[in-house]
């Protein structure tokens, strides 16, 4: 069956309300291909975040990218708009909104991220990569972020 525009939005709009709905990480990982080698990665420098900088290989990996960011955020009134959709390299692009907090300080901060999602013919994702505020999460993470 060859990949449309609606299949991959379809799919990427299912994987990102999943995230927005909270789903644990093994209901997450139904959305990521089994038949290829699946990436998690989420760009910035690893000092500043335990999820950042690092490349989660695999189902285990990325299983554990998604848990890493439970273990030390918690987010609410995330949303998803704007996806772009390009079948011919199987990508979609969306950019999403969210209030998120540093668990171990209370701080909040408001953010406007970006994925870009890879994939494969089955309409799974093989790359998932995120862009996001770092620095927010990292001055959240001291207790050093200005306002919450």
């Amino acid at each position: 069956m060859p990949i449309t525009r609606d299949n991959l939005l379809h799919a990427a709009k299912s994987l990102c309300n999943d995230f927005a709905s909270k789903k644990d990480p093994d209901t997450l990982m139904t959305h990521f291909s089994v038949t290829h080698q699946c990436v998690a990665y989420e760009h910035g420098l690893p000092i500043l975040a335990p999820f950042l900088g690092r490349h989660f290989v695999g189902h285990d990996g990325v299983r554990d990218y998604f848990k890493s960011i439970a273990s030390v955020l918690i987010f609410e009134r995330m949303e998803f708009s704007e996806y772009i959709v390009d079948v011919e390299v199987q990508k979609v692009s969306v950019k999403g909104r969210a209030r998120f907090t540093w668990l171990s300080t209370e701080q909040s901060w408001d953010e406007i991220f970006t994925y870009v999602l890879d994939f494969d013919d089955d309409c799974k994702v093989t790359d998932y990569q995120v862009w996001a505020d770092t620095g927010a999460a990292y001055l959240a993470s001291k207790g050093q972020l200005g306002t919450s």
